[in-house]
């Protein structure tokens, strides 16, 4: 059957495309423009038909096409005002993908064709992916409810490409996530909840193609909607197939979304999508001498404009998609103050509301990254209970600690204690906070304690890109070395660093790779390396530090009094103090203990209810003798394993630069 437009026969109450009984309704919001067409591609992405969407209200523009359904691979083309320098983009030339796209047919591909101005305009169909109809995906569901006690995030390309279980048609792919030995060893280190790095259709940016290389951790979104074909090449029931097993594992899967920015870029970026169909409904602008320019707070050419109704109906719909018909149980947000800029950050903006009041989207796993790079970016700690937020502080004071810096002592405790000078408001809990020691922005742990400055040349920027500051440190030689003292000491400063935090209050979460003391050869901003630099090299992972981080796990699941979901106050409640902070002499500390800059050393007794842990940290590169609380104790962590703990009337010698976690022991 020839397809045909059904006049006025166009539904507006879904955007994009949904089958009826008789073809493909289509939806399209614009504000400003004048006319919508959708062309219809055949398997040879010839274009084969044109429609004009009749039906116009409430700026959707709609269509209903009959003789066609599932299957069928489409575009959009837009007319209207084009005038760049009031925003106006308008070029019917341009083929566009549906914001609402579910699957596209391939990647993208960068072209300067992309962004010709309209007098010069070529047709760009042959340059862009074509949106695939799709069926709906049957039965809905819902996030798992379990409370995360572990995040891993994941890159799937760079975790699978070289994986020896993996099989080579499915590297790099999610279905390589459904191969049993990586769910084992997910397992086998304690993860409950997976957080795969964006999923959704990227493209590469603009100066990446000239120097060779291609965007690896896909920030740089195009359709919100649609998996990256590298990633799910067999469309999107690769995802659901992968969380619905993954759900039978035990494990919660979210997804990193990237609802700040697009891909289009700047003003002279590829027109692909909602740059052509509405800029500034979709994007902020501000004006300038007169002219209108796109505002810049992600630090990427564009920002979502996420205070209009049309954007917010998008994310919303993006996200409840992820949820219901993917299988996903909850997000991390990029760059999440972009959600609550109007245009500046507003905890209580309207994006922000309408996440947590949704019915779906309230019962997920909600995690913000808490800053952007924009004006007044940067908001700790104001989310709310319904968020977790990513706790760079954490990051941060544990490094300095472990690096050796000056009165670092109480910023130590405040970290394991659960930043409660962040999150001890409003009814929330240390459980709020995600403590990380490094995520995918930055050194891996490996990295961390080899290199004092960054080494980021393979990216092509002269070693400019990446951040700067660290709180590194290389124990005494840059980079690798076959110095196996020194070797020793770096693997012994990440298992202090992992058991730092495996014992601290707040949610973990560990970087793909940092269990198994991977490197990147000093790279911390490996954004555009899809090759070895990022690709997890099993073969040569460090069994026994696998083997630490799985027993750090299991000892932080077994005692309350590490994980208990309460901020510690240190007071007497029926004979019993959830916290005493002790100086190694033994002593409770005082003001002039935490006063003193040298300070190296201390202890963190906890107790709930039965459960007594007591944790030491010495970064010290030479033992200590810590007098103990009176009783029997025994090692149930320690993170050096060269040496045992000596046990001496009622003391205990620390081993250098360690974390040991005592527990009670039996009477002999």
């Amino acid at each position: 059957m020839k397809p045909t437009l059904v006049p006025n026969g166009g539904s507006i109450q879904h955007l994009g495309a949904t089958l009826t009984e008789v073809g493909v309704n289509f939806a399209v919001y614009s504000e400003s423009a004048t006319a919508i067409w959708v062309s219809l591609f055949d398997e040879q992405d010839q274009e084969t038909d044109r429609f004009e969407l009749d039906v116009h209200q409430d700026n959707i523009r709609a269509g209903l096409i009959e003789g066609i359904g599932a299957g069928t691979r489409y575009g959009l083309r837009a007319d209207g005002e084009y005038n760049p320098d009031q925003g106006y983009f308008f070029d019917p030339m341009k083929l566009l993908v549906d914001p609402y796209a579910k699957r596209l047919d391939r990647v993208f591909v960068r072209s300067p064709r992309l962004r010709l101005d309209r007098a010069e305009a070529v047709d760009t169909a042959p340059l862009i992916p074509k949106a695939i109809v799709v069926s709906d995906s049957g039965e809905n569901i819902l996030p798992r409810k379990k409370a995360p006690g572990m995040f891993y995030e994941m890159n799937v390309r760079g975790y699978t490409m070289r994986h020896p279980s993996v099989q080579g048609p499915l590297r790099g792919t999610i279905a390589a996530l459904t191969t049993q030995r990586v769910i084992d060893h997910l397992k086998y280190i304690g993860v409950d909840t997976l957080q795969l790095m964006p999923t959704a259709a990227w493209i590469d940016e603009g100066h990446l193609p000239v120097l060779g290389l291609t965007n690896a951790w896909g920030y740089n979104p195009v359709a919100y909607s649609a998996i990256d074909p590298r990633l799910a090449p067999r469309g999107p029931q690769e995802l659901r197939n992968m969380t619905d097993l993954y759900r039978k594992n035990g494990i919660s899967v979210i997804l990193d979304v990237v609802y700040n920015h697009t891909g289009e870029s700047d003003a002279n970026g590829p027109m692909l999508s909602l740059m052509g169909l509405d800029a500034k409904t979709y994007y902020r602008f501000v004006e300038v001498d007169g002219k209108q320019h796109l505002v810049n707070d992600t630090g990427t050419g564009n920002t979502l404009r996420c205070d209009h109704p049309a954007t917010q109906r998008l994310v919303i719909d993006s996200l409840r998609y992820w949820v219901e018909e993917m299988g996903v149980s909850g997000f991390r947000f990029d760059l999440a103050t972009v959600l609550g800029r109007d245009p500046g950050f507003n905890p209580n903006a309207i994006m922000l509301e309408k996440i947590k009041a949704d019915p779906v989207l309230s019962k997920c796993i909600l995690v913000a990254e808490p800053w952007d790079p924009g004006p007044g970016g940067y908001a700790l700690g104001q989310f709310g209970k319904e968020f977790k937020e990513h706790n760079d502080t954490f990051r941060d004071d544990v490094r300095e600690f472990w690096r050796g810096e000056d009165g670092k002592i109480g910023a130590l405790a405040g970290k394991v204690a659960g930043s409660a000078e962040i999150f001890n408001f409003n009814g929330r809990k240390p459980s709020h906070g995600v403590n990380m020691l490094a995520v995918h922005d930055g050194f891996t742990l490996r990295d961390l304690v080899s290199y004092t400055d960054k080494h980021n040349e393979a990216n092509g920027e002269e070693n400019r890109d990446g951040h700067s500051h660290n709180a590194s440190w290389n124990c005494g030689v840059e980079g690798e070395t076959d110095d196996a003292g020194i070797v020793a000491a770096r693997k012994r400063d990440v298992r202090a660093l992992l058991a730092t935090l495996f014992v601290a209050r707040g949610v973990p979460l560990l970087q793909q790779g940092d269990e198994m003391f991977r490197t990147q050869g000093g790279n911390n901003n490996a954004y555009a390396q899809d090759n070895e630099i990022t690709w997890l090299d099993w073969e040569n992972s460090d069994g026994d530090l696998v083997d630490f981080v799985a027993a750090a796990m299991n000892f932080r699941k077994e005692h309350l009094a590490l994980t208990h979901d309460h901020f510690l106050t240190g007071q007497d409640k029926a004979g019993v103090r959830d916290v005493v902070w002790l100086h190694p002499d033994g002593r409770e500390m005082n003001q002039g203990d935490w006063d003193y800059s040298g300070a190296s050393v201390l202890g963190m007794q906890l107790r709930h209810k039965d459960d007594e842990v007591l944790i030491w940290f010495n970064r010290k590169v030479e033992p200590v003798v810590a007098r103990l609380p009176e009783g029997h104790w025994a090692v149930g962590l320690q993170s050096d394993n060269s040496a045992e703990v000596g046990f001496s009337e009622g003391t205990a010698t620390l081993t250098p630069r360690s974390v040991v976690a005592l527990v009670r022991a039996e009477a002999n």
